[in-house]
């Protein structure tokens, strides 16, 4: 008798083990995919807002974006530690052995910005590289108050300061006086922080705690983007290593998806890609 109640304990013990462990694996999470997308800050909003929107229609997927430039994001991708590299700038001489695909994914339009003490509200071409060589230092030279131009830009990495340079300045470098930040957050709150400052942003970024300059006397605007007169701007790209498959084609496609393009694309501060 006391070993028939024994086995009945040892059974029933048993059984309530194996329901224990049947409720943890019903409450368990599923396993996550993840995506990791890294590169250019100018073009982080418009990466978010699609992240977003796809992991909303997708709760299997986690999407991580970081920002740290162009040039890093696109060594990240080359070298396999990320699967996207995002940046404002093509592929350099030294990755173009690396396997990389270019998505074009949108248009960025950068901006003149200044701290709003600066009075003046327009700056041609010439006098922008006047400024940005070191050539120019005070604001009464180019029709301001007498007052030091202070300027902050982005560094080395960044694929905002290479559009700059290659669009505006001609390729010539930057005065080394120049302040170099590391992000385009950072550039803001310098720019709002440092009076009488200039430097650059992509548009998507820009607030009405500091004021955009005209470029040659023509203000931004998508049309003027369109038709060509307003010149600072550039093709914002998503690399991958390698045609990408799973997920990392499926967020890519999501971005390009008419949805995306005509519903999110302007509203986050950048042109379509089919514009």
């Amino acid at each position: 008798m006391f070993k028939v109640k024994l086995r009945i304990i040892v059974l029933v013990t048993s059984l309530i083990a194996l329901l224990v462990l049947a409720g943890c694996g019903q409450t368990a999470a599923p396993n996550k995919k993840t995506i990791s997308a890294a590169g250019a800050t100018s073009l982080q909003p418009l990466v978010k807002a699609a992240a977003d929107e796809f992991m909303a229609k997708n709760i299997e997927v986690q999407v991580n974006i970081s920002g740290s430039g162009s040039m890093t994001g696109l060594n990240n991708v080359a070298n396999g530690s990320i699967d996207i590299g995002n940046s404002d700038v093509e592929v350099t001489p030294e990755l173009q052995d690396k396997g990389l695909v270019d998505h074009q994914v949108c248009i960025a339009p950068f901006l003149i910005i200044v701290n709003k003490d600066v009075t003046v509200d327009d700056l041609t071409k010439a006098q922008l590289a006047d400024v940005f060589t070191g050539k120019i230092t005070n604001w009464k030279d180019v029709g301001g108050e007498d007052q030091k131009i202070s300027i902050i830009g982005r560094a080395a990495s960044s694929g905002t300061r290479m559009t700059f340079r290659n669009i505006v300045l001609d390729g010539a470098e930057f005065t080394t006086d120049a302040i170099a930040q590391d992000s385009t957050g950072n550039l803001l709150t310098g720019i709002k922080q440092t009076p009488g400052s200039i430097g650059y942003i992509d548009a998507a970024y820009l607030n009405d705690t500091i004021k955009a300059l005209k470029y040659n006397g023509v203000a931004y605007s998508v049309d003027n983007v369109v038709n060509g007169s307003y010149p600072i701007y550039a093709y914002e790209h998503m690399y991958t290593k390698g045609e990408p498959v799973g997920i990392v084609k499926e967020f890519i496609d999501y971005i390009l998806s008419d949805e995306f393009q005509n519903n999110f694309v302007e509203k986050n501060g950048f042109i379509p890609i089919n514009k």
